[in-house]
């Protein structure tokens, strides 16, 4: 084979591979504020604070699929403005209501306060939002597709 044809095929080879990674997108779950973006690469992920009139701890589990969040468990201490009613399951455990649900979200809106200690967690990871974002700061949670090169240089949590 000469130098010509291989120079030929390795080329033709190479456009291929990158017209390939053009079109490949990575699902992620995005953190997008006023000035500041950042994404979280799991499946599953909770959103806690303190509830602001009942001062009580309140966690929400969200799984990522296709397009949408999907708010699958929430737990609470007491019943409040803002209780969800929507429940598949409710049981009581170590002081907590537990309520599993299955309500389909295309993003939340969430406003960020050391305040509330507003806070996601994942894995084995524990990331309090007020210290990425500004206080009071209206922080919008969707699902999303990167292209390659958004997800080499994005900055995640």
């Amino acid at each position: 084979m000469s130098n010509r044809v291989k120079r030929f095929l390795i080329g033709s080879a190479s456009l291929i591979v990158l017209l390939f990674l053009l079109f490949i997108r990575i699902p992620v779950i995005e953190l997008a504020g006023n000035s500041t973006t950042y994404f979280i690469q799991e499946e599953e992920m909770v959103l806690g604070w303190i509830h602001s009139i009942e001062k009580e701890e309140w966690f929400e589990t969200y799984k990522r699929e296709k397009q949408n969040l999907v708010l699958t468990e929430t737990h609470f201490k007491t019943y409040g403005a803002g209780t969800p009613y929507q429940a598949v399951e409710t049981e009581t455990e170590d002081g907590f209501i537990q309520m599993k649900m299955d309500l389909v979200y295309e993003k939340l809106n969430i406003t960020v306060s050391e305040n509330v200690q507003t806070t996601i967690f994942f894995e084995d990871r524990e990331v309090p939002l007020y210290r990425y974002f500004d206080q009071y700061e209206t922080v919008t949670i969707k699902t999303t597709n990167l292209p390659i090169w958004e997800y080499v240089r994005g900055e995640f949590l």
